[in-house]
């Protein structure tokens, strides 16, 4: 494996930033974040671009490399990280639930780490090893407020095929009156996607807990349903 990969990934990330990215970062985000400043789609390219060296390696060497570069705490290391993750999905184990859930709990400090790693690696996880559902459903009662999110997240993409409807409605129940508006938004926005495929029985399920039902999570959940329901899930 190339030695000094993870250095030339950052001489790269260096010599991409750019300033208007940079500043207005702090707009998307109410905590801290450490980023260089590189449009998402430049730093999709060198996501992509770098595994092109590495895509013959072992899984584990490839997961060990995302490690170093989720170590730096760097926004844009965290994106290419996950990425490289989801690129090795046809070769998950049933052991690599853990490994996502630790990077969770020791890497993911935003909105947007969280979302990039669930909505894909961790996604195209459960839809592998559903068994897991049961592991993902744990995360609901931790103290981390991105594990909370993560167990909702991570069922954005399944959600919008139509799947684990009924793990949706239960992971909702479990989250339901959290006070973290950015849980809130996490199961708010499974509701949403699933909402596509199950039009009425997300509207039941927003109807019959409307009463416990947080604003924020109401708004995202019925953002996709027809005027009419949404006039009526929205009345007082």
């Amino acid at each position: 494996m190339e030695a000094n990969i993870i250095a030339r990934i950052r001489k790269d990330l260096v010599l991409s930033v750019d300033e208007k990215t940079k500043s207005s970062y702090s707009r998307f985000f109410k905590e801290e974040v450490t980023c260089y400043g590189v449009k998402s789609a430049l730093v999709g390219k060198i996501a992509k671009d770098y595994f092109n060296e590495i895509k013959t390696e072992d899984k584990k060497e490839v997961f060990v490399l995302c490690e170093e570069l989720l170590r730096s705490d760097y926004n844009e290391e965290a994106f290419i990280a996950f990425e490289w993750a989801y690129l090795v999905r046809n070769n998950y184990s049933e052991d690599d639930f853990f490994t996502f859930e630790r990077w969770i709990e020791n890497y993911v400090n935003n909105w947007a780490k969280c979302d990039t790693l669930c909505n894909h690696s961790v996604g195209s996880f459960i839809e592998k090893f559903p068994s897991y559902m049961a592991n993902l459903k744990t995360w609901t009662a931790s103290d981390n407020r991105w594990v909370r999110r993560a167990a909702a997240v991570t069922l954005i993409l399944p959600g919008r095929k139509g799947n684990f409807l009924n793990d949706i409605f239960e992971i909702s129940d479990r989250l339901l009156t959290d006070k973290d508006d950015l849980v809130q938004k996490g199961y708010g926005w499974m509701l949403k996607e699933a909402s596509k495929s199950h039009q009425q029985e997300v509207f039941e399920y927003v109807i019959r807990n409307k009463k416990d039902l947080p604003r924020t999570a109401l708004r995202y959940a019925i953002e996709k349903l027809p005027t009419d329901l949404r006039a009526k899930a929205m009345e007082k």
